[in-house]
């Protein structure tokens, strides 16, 4: 198998389209499941050109497109999950395994783990379409431990949807011409790279015009404060302007002047319901006490000496 992925790997892409498409003519199903598996190993074999792949073999009748592209989702999720699960398994210890090793170098992962802390979970849907990284973020995600599977096996099923039948169904309607279809599988990778760019270039706007107008709503509040400012400026007072955050000193005397009054009002009112008890309790004892009556005089006979 080994052999096998470094001969694709050496191999162009209508090479390799030949040579998976005469071993799927054989083994049918199941290689394709099998091949789809080994690519979320890491198998350095194109996963969009073996789901083309499995369209041509459909395309020349041999095996049913629909079929196919639940085979296609099937081989990819659960080769993804294997990823996953074996990050959240064995953590950082996978790094000792020369196979992960490879797939995960130590710079790799802390790239991965900057990219996740900026973009979240949406890395996790970007990821599908990404060859060759795909397999090491699906590492990291299973190593952090802060995502659940089922959030992990949602995001990358609804990319496996839009991805998977596309490259099945582009191989079935261009099965009799392959020169054509390898034209076509460069261009929708083409279309591809640059939806996800677009993507990109998009949420960094976002983010970007977010971070100006916090820094300019935090220094529209220190042009409005009254404090006077300590000269010269602290080394605290400079880490702060560095990272845009506000020099001002109000925010922080207020809120303590609002927590202060808060607390007396607090013990003023319950001081004020333990008098209202105590009054109530004072009520009640004299209540029972005139409900009992005054005693009578006990006549006493003494006896005579």
């Amino acid at each position: 198998m080994l052999l096998l992925g470094r001969l694709l790997f050496r191999s162009k892409g209508s090479e390799v389209l030949d040579f998976l498409i005469s071993f799927f003519t054989d083994y049918g199903y199941m290689a394709v499941f099998g091949i789809l598996i080994l690519c979320g190993f890491g198998l350095p074999v194109p996963e969009d050109i073996t789901l083309v792949s499995g369209g041509v073999i459909a395309g020349l009748d041999l095996a049913n497109p629909h079929t196919m592209v639940i085979v296609g989702l099937a081989g990819v999720l659960i080769g993804d999950s294997t990823m996953f699960i074996a990050g959240r398994v064995f953590g950082y210890r996978i790094q000792r395994i020369r196979t992960f090793r490879k797939i995960l170098s130590p710079r790799r992962f802390s790239h991965i783990q900057r990219k996740f802390k900026q973009y979240g979970l949406s890395l996790l849907f970007i990821a599908r379409f990404l060859p060759g990284l795909r397999s090491p973020i699906f590492l990291v995600a299973g190593m952090s431990r802060r995502i659940p599977y089922l959030t992990f096996v949602l995001i990358d099923g609804f990319a496996a949807i839009i991805s998977v039948p596309v490259w099945v169904y582009l191989g079935y309607f261009f099965a009799d011409n392959l020169d054509l279809l390898m034209q076509y599988v460069k261009d929708v990778q083409t279309m591809i790279y640059a939806a996800l760019f677009l993507v990109f270039a998009v949420v960094l706007i976002i983010y970007l015009k977010k971070r100006f107008h916090s820094k300019m709503s935090k220094f529209s509040d220190d042009s409005n404060c009254n404090c006077e400012p300590t000269t010269p400026i602290t080394r605290e007072q400079a880490a702060k302007i560095v990272k845009g955050e506000s020099l001002c000193e109000c925010t922080g005397q207020e809120a303590a002047k609002q927590e202060t009054a808060t607390s007396t009002k607090s013990a003023d009112k319950g001081a004020a319901a333990e008098n209202e008890l105590e009054h109530k309790d004072a009520d009640k004892v004299e209540k029972n006490f005139a409900s009992i009556g005054t005693p009578k005089p006990v006549s006493v006979n003494k006896k005579p000496n």
